[in-house]
């Protein structure tokens, strides 16, 4: 007799990966929404609990629970059984997994007809039968995929259900399941947090309770937003592209761009409450919140600091080209955007450090930009350069400042001829000719940019 622990569990996986498209929620095409029950027919199930055999009693709430579902256009329903075409007491065959009644719409008779058929003798190959149970979904543009596996055991053919959940997930197929048992070891309920979310049925009425519970969800939508929140906690921000993910399997849900309703309030989004996201909204530097878990059955309120204001970077003066500015948060090298200059730009508050990418460069640290506020930066145009050489050679161009001098730019060894925009200051451009043996020929003049002027010298 093979060894078996008295538990009983259910794990509930959503499936998406081969079936659901990631933003439904826009579409007007209601999803048909499949359920799979896969049923535990193991020997273990012949045990008592409270009013009768273990089998007994959860086939018969199991039938009740499907007459809820008799009738509904959007349903289809399927039965796979475990542990029921051979005894135990032959042998241990781990491959004792069939699929009884195939997907189809209002089947509920027959399923309870064949699940009523059903023997409990065998051994418990949930890893197997969780492998088998992704080729009872036939292809399906528009179809949510629910498997419901219904068993009173742990693993018992040195599978690993866990493994198989995350070779489920990378073929595509979001697993997020619920687990309800009846007395588990704390240690035997950690084997089963990568798997999901653990209940605990420590009777029938509250076995009922639950499958009900998890049919509900199953089946019924569930509402969200997502409030933008100003410094005063304010929930006034929008129009800003948010990104859900599902944090356990990285995989992209939904793209929102987020909008008020004609209230002024953040509308009102579905979202698929089996995942836990990963809500990223795309503003500069772009905000993370983890671990979002959306509850089943209610209106959910997530909300996300967005406190918000504007960087104005101003070049006066007539210029044809704009010069690009490197934005970062104060004191770090990462880049968090390149701004134009001459242009406005919203940012979340904060103090930022800028780079001008000019000739040479120009810094402005610590710029602070505060909520609902626009922040100026304004600098004077540069002037033109002209560097004329009668020879080729090296040419580099030095900006004087406190008697030392700061290397700005090398011009192209063979270039003859080349317009340079300069920040405004003195600079002095030395040279020396390519064919030159001896640094004596090295010669140098000075140069004096004034905004928007232009000016030239010859070598």
């Amino acid at each position: 007799m093979f060894k078996k622990h008295f538990y009983l569990f259910f794990l509930v996986f959503f499936v998406f990966g081969f079936t659901a498209k990631a933003q439904r929620p826009v579409s007007s095409n209601v999803p048909t929404n499949r359920i799979l029950f896969i049923y535990d027919a193991s020997n273990s199930m012949n045990g008592t609990w409270q009013s009768g055999k273990k089998n007994e009693i959860a086939k018969s709430l199991i039938s009740k629970a499907l007459d809820s579902l008799k009738g509904n256009p959007n349903v289809e329903l399927a039965l796979r059984v475990y542990g029921h075409q051979y005894d135990y007491r032959t042998g241990q065959n781990c491959e004792d997994t069939k699929l009884e009644v195939p997907f189809a719409k209002y089947n509920v008779e027959k399923i309870k007809a064949r699940l009523d058929k059903i023997k409990a003798q065998g051994t418990t190959p949930i890893a197997k039968t969780l492998e088998k149970s992704e080729f009872d979904f036939p292809p399906c543009d528009n179809c949510r995929n629910i498997i419901i596996l219904i068993t009173d055991g742990i693993e018992e053919c040195d599978g690993d259900p866990c493994a198989v959940s995350r070779a489920l997930q990378a073929n595509g197929i979001v697993l997020k399941p619920f687990v309800i048992g009846i007395g588990l070891d704390p240690n035997f309920i950690k084997s089963f947090e990568c798997i999901g979310n653990f209940y605990d049925a420590s009777d029938e009425k509250t076995f009922q309770t639950v499958l009900g519970i998890v049919i509900s969800q199953a089946l019924n939508n569930t509402s969200a937003q997502v409030n933008l929140l100003d410094a005063n906690q304010r929930p006034n921000k929008s129009n800003e592209n948010m990104t859900f993910q599902a944090m356990y399997t990285n995989k992209i849900i939904y793209n929102f761009i987020h909008a008020l309703n004609s209230k002024g309030l953040p509308d009102t989004l579905k979202l698929e409450p089996l995942h836990t996201y990963r809500i990223k909204v795309h503003t500069i530097p772009p905000v993370e919140k983890d671990s979002v878990i959306i509850t089943p059955g209610i209106h959910n309120i997530i909300g996300i600091p967005a406190a918000q204001g504007f960087l104005d970077i101003k070049m006066s003066g007539l210029v044809k080209n704009n010069f690009e500015v490197i934005v970062r948060k104060a004191g770090e090298m990462k880049t968090l955007h390149v701004q134009e200059t001459n242009s406005t730009v919203k940012y979340l508050t904060g103090k930022y450090d800028l780079e001008v990418l000019s000739y040479p460069r120009v810094y402005f640290n610590n710029v602070e930009v505060l909520q609902s506020h626009t922040t100026t930066i304004e600098f004077p145009p540069p002037g033109i350069a002209t560097i004329i050489r009668s020879t080729s050679g090296r040419t580099d161009i030095y900006k004087e400042e406190n008697n030392t001098l700061n290397w700005v730019y090398q011009l192209a060894e063979n270039s003859r001829s080349e317009n340079l925009y300069l920040q405004p200051g003195n600079y002095r451009v030395i040279h020396k000719p390519k064919s030159a043996i001896s640094s004596s020929f090295t010669t140098e003049q000075k140069l004096i940019i004034k905004s928007g002027s232009s000016t030239s010298i010859r070598f």
